[in-house]
């Protein structure tokens, strides 16, 4: 079957994410990707801006981690968890427990981030129940948060103005707080919390948990705010007897400059949830980490096992390419990188400012965002993007980029400047 054939079945039959199969968005056939370009089944190279949706730190094709698949492949691709268990498990759960926030020292091993946040309530739903507070079943939750496509996660997520509100009927009913309106740089004024507090206040004793994206609320709007707002935070859900749960999956792994967002607040979470960069992009698999506590009260209780268990747990594949990708990061310099990446995006996004059209630019770590008082036409604008030679991917009223940390300021460049094309374009 040739390529046009093939792009043919494609239309016809298979469903790309947020896509109608009766009016599909273009798309691009990849031969092959190195470092940080794509290349096209055309020929043509593009830039790429987003990282494979954020995963992709190290860019592509790295011999690093081609190794560790190799080498792990000649051993075995798969045994099951239950009842049995492999140094990659063992090692990645180390270095996990060593880099995350002092005290996340129990390790749940995941399919993907969804299913992390997934096992990430029912940890804190199974913890009230050793305890005999029964009572203690929702969850309080950020407006403008998004956290996974699976059911638990889409409960916890914006149920308004979020990519799932179709559902909202069908879910759990959760409690929602305002998302903050503190930037990031700036304090956290009493008011800002206000309306936290006096819902922890009227609903704690029904309360099992609060679950929020730290520092940067990602899909529901590449939101940044305040780092004394997660601080403040952390202080209430202790105060109140309330599960935090740090949602990392988008900002682990040095995205916002810190290796955790939780970082720039200085706290640890009583559980985290880990995903996307945690394989440098290459298999899917995440992570759940909690406290000793946590643990240790779901195992006192009945029926003294966290029950959960997927068929994929702790894939020896998925596991040794994170322990060479994490290693890999931890020697890279990762940190002089993404504060790079940050400096160049602030000067070339800024002026940005000044396009009619754009709403607000902001940039933190390896994040760079343009904001429009509309929303982006994704057709046209990919198509722009990819005659600019780049790939950035819009969404709703958001162009956006996460490259990987090893871009040059040259590609980098490139990106910024299709970025500032594409909202005089919109705004003209």
């Amino acid at each position: 079957m040739d390529l046009e054939k093939k792009l043919s079945f494609d239309r016809e039959h298979i469903w790309h994410p947020y896509t109608s199969l009766l009016d599909p968005l273009p798309v691009y056939p990849v031969e092959s990707a190195q470092g940080v370009r794509i290349r096209l089944a055309s020929g043509q190279e593009l830039v790429d801006g987003m990282s494979s949706w954020w995963a992709m730190i190290h860019g592509y094709n790295h011999p690093v981690l081609n190794q560790a698949l190799a080498t792990q492949s000649e051993k075995t691709s798969h045994v099951m968890f239950g009842g049995l268990t492999h140094e990659p498990a063992i090692d990645l759960a180390g270095i996990l427990v060593r880099i995350t926030p002092p005290g996340l020292d129990r390790v749940f091993f995941c399919d993907s981030g969804s299913v992390s946040v997934e096992v990430a309530l029912k940890m804190a739903l199974q913890y009230w129940q050793a305890k005999d507070q029964d009572s203690k079943k929702r969850f309080l939750c950020l407006m403008c948060g998004y956290h996974g496509d699976t059911f638990g996660a889409m409960s916890v997520s914006d149920p308004y103005t979020g990519i799932h509100s179709m559902y909202s009927g069908f879910l759990p009913q959760n409690i929602f707080a305002p998302a903050p309106e503190c930037s990031f740089g700036e304090r956290c004024a009493p008011d800002d919390l206000q309306a936290v507090e006096e819902i922890m206040a009227a609903h704690h004793q029904e309360l099992a948990g609060f679950i929020l994206e730290p520092v940067v609320q990602g899909a529901g709007g590449m939101r940044m705010y305040s780092p004394d707002y997660l601080a403040r935070i952390r202080e209430l859900c202790r105060k109140y007897q309330v599960i935090l749960i740090a949602d990392e999956i988008a900002t682990g792994f040095g995205r916002t400059g810190k290796l955790f967002a939780c970082e720039h607040a200085g706290i640890t979470p009583d559980i985290m949830c880990l995903g996307k960069a945690l394989t440098g992009g290459y298999l899917t698999m995440a992570a759940t980490l909690c406290t000793y506590e946590i643990a240790e009260t779901i195992c006192r209780g009945d029926p003294g096992v966290f029950m959960h268990g997927p068929t994929f747990m702790a894939n020896p594949l998925a596991c040794s390419v994170s322990l060479a990708s994490i290693r890999l990061l931890l020697d890279s310099g990762w940190k002089e990188k993404t504060a790079r990446i940050q400096e160049q995006m602030q000067s070339e996004l800024m002026p940005g400012q000044h396009i009619h059209g754009v709403r607000q630019v902001r940039v933190l770590g390896a994040i760079g965002v343009l904001e429009m008082h509309e929303q982006v036409p994704v057709g046209e604008i990919q198509k722009l993007f990819v005659s600019e030679g780049v790939w950035i991917r819009p969404f709703v009223n958001l162009i956006y980029i996460m490259p990987p940390y090893i871009m040059e300021s040259r590609d980098l460049s490139r990106l910024t400047s299709a970025m500032l094309k594409a909202a005089k374009l919109i705004g003209s």
